[in-house]
């Protein structure tokens, strides 16, 4: 699954561990993507400690390494693949974008960490990754919205299953608070909401004012959600 940040990514893994046949991965290329770019993330050192940032040993993990489970699901984030990196590894695998309305991602961003650039929401990226990895899969990805996923997580989820050749289970709608052992160590930074929560919290329209320089990312960045957003899963 890949995704932006600020997005419901983390509720998005909470509802696919949900399953009986399922084993979640989270972000396993965070500490390789802080190696690389040094950002000032919160947890820099600790998420450095935590896990590889060997990228290579990663995709081989990733794509050749032993299941425990029926169903693997990896989230990732798009800007954690830099442009230079390999993406072969990603052949064999199924794949699923989730996207969100830039002006939530910003609003969202910005709230968060106080300021919000392009390339840290991922969405540019993210437009370049479907088209590259659309090719090198050979296959038709399925794009999920998160506002659409809201509305009714039934209808997005059964459709996103059908996609995947994966049966669809109730339990996707529903889970258990606190945290797991499966979360980064960045979760006591960014995971709050979604311990708190026992399922994907109802839609709600919220009026949004950004100031000029959010609005400027979202102009930016607008386009790329765009190309991904029509070709969407819908009901």
């Amino acid at each position: 699954m890949w995704s932006g940040p600020r997005n419901i990514s983390t509720a998005m893994m909470r509802s696919w561990q949900s399953r009986q046949d399922t084993q979640v991965i989270d972000e396993p290329f965070y500490a390789f993507y802080l190696s690389q770019t040094q950002s000032p993330h919160p947890g820099f050192d600790e998420i450095l400690a935590s896990q590889s940032s060997d990228y290579q040993q990663l995709a081989r993990q990733l794509s050749q390494g032993n299941c425990i489970s029926a169903v693997q699901y990896q989230k990732h984030m798009t800007h954690h693949m830099l442009q230079q990196v390999d993406l072969s590894w990603t052949q064999s695998l199924r794949h699923c974008f989730l996207i969100r309305d830039p002006v939530q991602v910003v609003n969202s961003y910005t709230h968060s960490r106080g300021q919000c650039s392009a390339i840290d929401i991922g969405i540019i990226r993210q437009a370049e990754l479907y088209q590259q990895i659309s090719q090198i899969s050979a296959q038709n990805i399925p794009i999920i919205d998160s506002n659409d996923v809201l509305k009714d997580p039934k209808g997005i989820l059964t459709k996103l299953c059908e996609r995947l050749e994966i049966p669809y289970a109730d339990t996707m709608l529903k889970w258990a608070t606190g945290a797991r052992s499966s979360d980064g160590i960045w979760a006591k930074h960014w995971y709050a909401s979604v311990e708190q929560s026992t399922g994907f919290s109802p839609f709600a329209a919220k009026a949004i004012h950004l100031n000029e320089q959010q609005q400027q990312v979202v102009n930016q960045v607008q386009p790329y959600y765009q190309q991904l957003y029509k070709n969407r899963i819908t009901l």
